[in-house]
């Protein structure tokens, strides 16, 4: 297809603003610019119950909710809750960080850690804490001088040209960066002008056995009772400004900070989350979604299948690898049991059935209308040809990519490592600049790195992983040196002498031969047949694989975005929200129970009974810290619990996904009242179809934030610099 329908968006969206009834969406489905709530969304919000106003959630001339939000570290969020700068966000999204303050005998992951001064407040380089000044709407200005007949490369270079021209001409202070992001598959274009700041220090978190309370077993599960919450805070220069980590800096002061609600929450409560949301795929045809359930999904579940039973045996028997191990297995865990729960939903909403019907009924409508016809009447079985084609080396690319990523088999990130070097030598000599600063950063990488290695764990990682490639990826796949057997026993005689004779995996001898450097590191890392093995399956996925998909998606992209256009063209009475990329959103719903299968029904609500009914001494998923069962027993739970007893999480409808980690759940009037941390495993699916029936997210308990803060950790001095309020009474 050599035109684009981008353009027909620009006055399309500004229409569909103006008129649309409330009924067109589910509520609770959707992630909202919230720049654009009070034209789609207010009446709505308020109808389920939000007393706030639009303004008062996004607002540039005074302080608003916006305000305390921030992008933590580009992975998570997290919300500022004191006059003094001080930040909460998920224990899981601080946990590289914790691990990384840890020892042996200062251990914070097992025994947590409450700072009880601002003087005892750890630096952590490597953190931020980006904040959203304004965002505007820059459509037209990205699409000025594109015009109708155009092709996707035409298009693209005039747009370029136009964002590098706007970010030149956008005012911002020396403090503040701006981003310009597409939405819509590219049929729309917004302004993000941001302030970061980089001082952050590490506070206070509950030890692994609250933070981390069923671990596995519980992860993307309901019903849960996890204090998955941790405590870091912004540091400014003394003008309040971003500056770099000094002593002197001060707490930062914000624009504003959300109060917490002791009141707690009840069955039909409003709930509000607002944060970065990663990546959702709403408005994949029904072929996508079925060629994730039925290819890509179950080759990235297999392999980590095989790299977690490993580690899992590993971190039992040794509390040391365990301590090192225990970030990296959680980061492969997290989304293994995220796909596993992600197909399984698909599968119970009947969502790629569901999507069918849609697009027949889209088919038919076109097809009454002659101009939307013309336009329109070929893109899906277009696209379905395409993802027929794609569907082998998605397969393959997938089991490539998870294997030679650095997380299942860590000896590949030191090859990475490797080669970065070797090539910064080749292309510009030992003298050379570029050479020389790698050279530095490769040894203080790989001074990280071997902190939390084990060659005896990665060794067998690496055997397995080996075997998996040989009986799973297509044989044309396979390069040369890798032994065509099947026998998985002379695969692991192989893979075992391989990773034996490689040096990649000695820090002593990696960073004796980058010391020699020039010549000598060269020859040092050509003569290892690990490296040269690295190499071949490298260049199988990006001179084979990465070209195919590259190739096919050149394709689908263009036709992907006309299918969103297509759609909002055909139905101009719905509402229509943009797939999160990254940037600020709302979304909201409702606190409301919801039945996983037939028969069963599930509460809004967890308590502390529910962590000593699941409680195994000894377990390293279900201990208890014996402090916690002492306050139990003794039902002190001091101001936050509730008729006797202590709650813990609870369950919303809001829609929610991987980067709304760490986001404040809001009440009704702009108060705390819980922290989004997962979604229940039925409706991991949400990223690619939402069903309200089933999709919940699961937030931990703002009063059981402040119990263990206050009655476990004994940090009142933190509690003080917060604002409590009873919004209920």
């Amino acid at each position: 297809m050599n035109t684009f329908f981008r353009s027909t968006f620009k006055s399309l969206f500004i229409a569909l603003l103006l008129s649309l009834p409330v009924s067109t969406l589910l509520a609770g489905e959707g992630m909202w610019i919230p720049l654009l709530l009070s034209a789609l969304n207010e009446s709505e919000m308020k109808a389920m119950g939000m007393k706030m106003s639009a303004d008062d959630i996004y607002n540039v001339n005074k302080g608003s909710l916006k305000d305390a939000i921030v992008h933590f570290s580009g992975f998570c969020t997290g919300e500022v809750i004191s006059n003094q700068g001080l930040l909460l966000t998920n224990h899981h999204c601080g946990y590289g960080t914790i691990q990384s303050h840890s020892t042996l005998e200062n251990n914070y992951l097992k025994d947590g850690f409450w700072a009880k001064s601002k003087a005892e407040e750890i630096p952590s380089p490597g953190l931020y804490a980006k904040f959203i000044v304004r965002i505007e709407d820059v459509t037209d200005k990205v699409f000025d001088g594109v015009r109708d007949k155009m092709t996707t490369t035409e298009i693209d270079s005039i747009q370029k040209v136009n964002i590098r021209s706007l970010q030149s001409e956008i005012e911002t202070t020396a403090y503040q960066d701006t981003e310009i992001r597409s939405f819509f598959e590219g049929n729309q274009y917004f302004l993000f002008v941001t302030e970061t700041y980089t001082d952050i220090r590490y506070v206070g978190s509950p030890p692994e056995s609250i933070g981390k309370f069923g671990s596995d077993t519980d992860n993307w599960v309901w019903p849960r009772h996890t204090g998955d919450f941790a405590l870091f805070r912004i540091y400014a220069g003394p003008d309040n400004k971003p500056a770099p980590y000094a002593e002197e800096n001060i707490p930062y002061t914000p624009k504003h900070f959300l109060p917490v609600s002791l009141d707690g929450i009840e069955e039909g409560d409003f709930t509000l989350v607002f944060g970065f949301p990663g990546t959702t795929q709403q408005y994949l045809p029904s072929f996508a979604v079925q060629q994730i359930v039925d290819i890509i999904d179950p080759a990235r579940i297999a392999v980590r299948d095989i790299s977690l039973d490993i580690m899992k045996r590993y971190m039992v028997a040794d509390e040391a690898i365990k301590l090192a191990y225990s970030s990296k297995y959680a980061t492969i865990s997290n989304y293994w049991k995220k796909w596993i729960g992600e197909i399984q939903g698909l599968k119970k909403a009947n969502a790629v059935r569901m999507k069918e019907k849609q697009e027949e009924e889209f088919t038919a409508l076109i097809s009454k209308n002659k101009k939307l016809k013309a336009k329109y009447e070929n893109l899906l079985p277009e696209l379905k040809v395409l993802y027929r084609d794609l569907d082998i080396v998605a397969k393959n690319r997938t089991i490539l990519g998870e294997v030679l990523g650095g997380r299942n088999t860590e000896v590949f990130r030191l090859a990475s490592y490797a080669d970065r070097l070797y090539r910064a030598y080749s292309q510009h000599g030992a003298e050379g600049q570029p050479y020389l600063e790698t050279k530095d950063a490769t040894k203080e990488r790989l001074e990280g790195f071997f902190k939390d290695y084990s060659a005896e764990v990665d060794a067998e990682l690496f055997s397995a992983m080996m075997v998996h490639l040989v009986n799973h990826l297509d044989s044309e796949y396979l390069p040369d040196g890798i032994p065509k057997a099947r026998d998985e026993h002379t695969l692991h005689q192989w893979a075992s002498a391989l990773f034996e004779q490689s040096s990649l995996s000695d820090k002593d001898s990696f960073l004796q031969a980058i010391e020699k450097g020039g010549d000598a590191y060269a020859e040092w890392i050509q003569s290892d047949s690990l490296y040269q093995l690295y190499l071949s399956l490298r260049g199988v996925y990006n001179d084979k694989l990465a070209v195919y998909n590259r190739a096919l998606y050149e394709k689908i992209d263009p036709l992907q975005t006309a299918y969103v256009t297509a759609l909002m063209e055909a139905y101009p009475d719905r509402r229509f929200w943009p797939d999160a990329n990254g940037t600020l959103r709302v979304s909201y719903g409702l606190v409301e129970p919801f039945s996983p299968k037939d028969g069963l029904m599930y509460k809004t609500q967890t308590y502390l009974d529910g962590v000593m009914e699941k409680y195994i001494p000894g377990d390293y998923e279900f201990d208890v810290h014996p402090k916690l069962i002492e306050l139990y027993e003794n039902g002190d739970f001091g101001p936050y619990g509730e008729d006797g007893k202590m709650p813990v999480c609870f369950i919303a409808s809001n829609h929610s996904t991987g980067g709304n980690s760490g986001s404040p759940a809001i009440d009704a009037s702009g108060n705390l009242i819980g922290l989004n941390f997962d979604r229940v495993w039925e409706g991991t699916m949400s990223d690619l179809y939402y069903d309200r029936s089933i999709c919940r997210n699961i937030m931990v308990d703002a009063r059981y934030i402040l119990f263990v803060i206050d009655k476990f950790g004994g940090a009142g001095n933190l509690i003080e610099e917060m604002k409590l309020v009873h919004p209920k009474s």
